[in-house]
Parts: structure tokens; C-alpha cells; sequence
């Protein structure tokens, strides 16, 4: 008799019947949605307040998060990062809560699942062309043909190339990162479930930062490129 792996999705009929890597993308983005609506709402309770909390709250605690991000994108992309903000924070985000779920008994994280970092990844490639165009309009495409037009016929199959090979990067990247180290952590609570699989949880909680910063590094990289003015 086959035995079914428990999950949290199981308790949700609606969720039963869906891709283990949906309905746990969906469990995350409903604790991601409430996170935001509550610290939204306590943002809004101290926004006359003139001194800051002296304690950590939850209100504290997601405006460090926020700020954090901001900090981050703003410091790589320059002043022009803010705009990016919203949509490389929403990915991040969305991004590490699945990884780290995997860390959690009864998840499955989206994120070993390549649909997923697929999806993330193609939308990265579709905002990336779309802000390409709406910063240069159709002198966009010039990136494509080189400096010289005669090196067009060379550089533009180049080009296609290295940019369709981004969304399967990142995909790939992130998908053989987060299944690996969970089948790690797996073997070792099959083998030996107590004490022995922590340091490989560690490794694992590593791991998930990590490959949520290098989705963000190379997403503000492709961004930057895109909508730069070559002097």
C-alpha cells in the first residue's frame, strides 16, 4: 500500500487536487499577501509617529525587510533602481519564502519544481525587453547589432543566443540549487533524523538566502542593461 507524504496543501480540498509546487506557491503567496496587509496596516498606524520604535514588532520587523531590499537594489542599480523595486522585491520575496519552506515539515517547495523557477525567470526576461523598449523605443533593438552595422550579421545571432540563454540560466540555476540541497537534507533525515541533519539545515537555510541574492543580483544586471544609454 502506497503511503501519501502529508502536506499542508492537504488539508485545503481546493488545494488537494492542484501540482504539489502550485498549491504550495499558492500557500506562499497568501502568507506573503497577509504579511504585506498587516504591515501595511501597522505602517499606516505609525506613519505620524516622529520617533521610531526602540523595540522589534512586526511593524519594525517588515519595514526592516522593505528598507533592506530598497537598500539593496538602490545600491547596485543606482538612483534608477527604485523603480525596480516593487517587482525585484515581489520575485525575491517569493522566491525565499518557497526555499525556505522546504525547511519546514508538511511544504513542498515550489521552487524544486522547474515550472516554477521557470516562471520566475521568463517574467524577468519579459519585464527586462519591456522596459528595454520603453526607456529607448525601437532604438532598442541597436544592443542587438553591435557597435558597427556591418557586424550586425555576426553579433545579432550572438545576441538572440545570449539572451534567450538567460531565462534558462536563472531557471536551471535556481531548480538544481534548491532540489539538490533538498534531497540532501531528505537522505540524511531518512538516514539519521535526529541531530545529524542540522548542520545540513544550515546549510540548506545558506543555500536558500544565497540563491535568492544571486536571482537578484543577475535580474538587476539584465535590468541595468537594458535600459542604460551606451555614450
Amino acid at each position: 500500500m502506497e503511503h501519501e507524504v502529508f502536506t499542508w496543501a492537504s488539508l485545503f480540498p481546493f488545494l488537494k487536487k492542484l501540482p504539489p509546487h502550485v498549491s504550495n506557491a499558492l500557500i506562499i503567496s497568501a502568507i506573503l499577501i497577509v504579511i504585506a496587509i498587516l504591515g501595511y496596516r501597522q505602517l499606516k498606524k505609525r506613519e505620524d509617529d516622529i520617533v521610531p520604535e526602540g523595540k522589534l514588532t512586526f511593524g519594525t520587523f517588515v519595514e526592516m525587510i522593505v528598507e533592506s531590499l530598497s537598500n539593496i537594489i538602490v545600491d547596485t542599480m543606482g538612483p534608477r533602481g527604485r523603480e525596480f523595486v516593487l517587482l525585484i522585491g515581489t520575485l525575491a520575496l517569493f522566491i525565499l519564502f518557497n526555499n525556505l519552506s522546504g525547511l519546514v515539515p508538511g511544504f513542498l517547495p515550489a521552487t524544486d519544481n522547474v515550472n516554477t523557477t521557470f516562471a520566475c525567470s521568463l517574467t524577468v526576461f519579459v519585464m527586462t525587453h519591456y522596459y528595454g523598449f520603453k526607456e529607448h523605443g525601437v532604438k532598442y533593438l541597436k544592443q542587438f547589432m553591435g557597435p558597427f552595422w556591418w557586424l550586425a550579421p555576426l553579433m545579432v545571432p550572438i545576441e538572440l543566443i545570449g539572451h534567450i540563454a538567460r531565462p534558462l540560466s536563472l531557471g536551471l540555476r535556481l531548480f538544481g540549487n534548491i532540489t539538490g540541497d533538498h534531497l540532501v537534507t531528505a537522505i540524511f533525515f531518512g538516514l539519521v533524523p535526529l541531530l545529524v541533519p542540522l548542520p545540513v539545515m544550515f546549510l540548506g537555510l545558506f543555500v536558500a538566502f544565497v540563491q535568492t541574492f544571486v536571482f537578484m543580483l543577475l535580474s538587476m544586471a539584465y535590468f541595468s542593461g537594458a535600459i542604460s544609454h551606451e555614450h
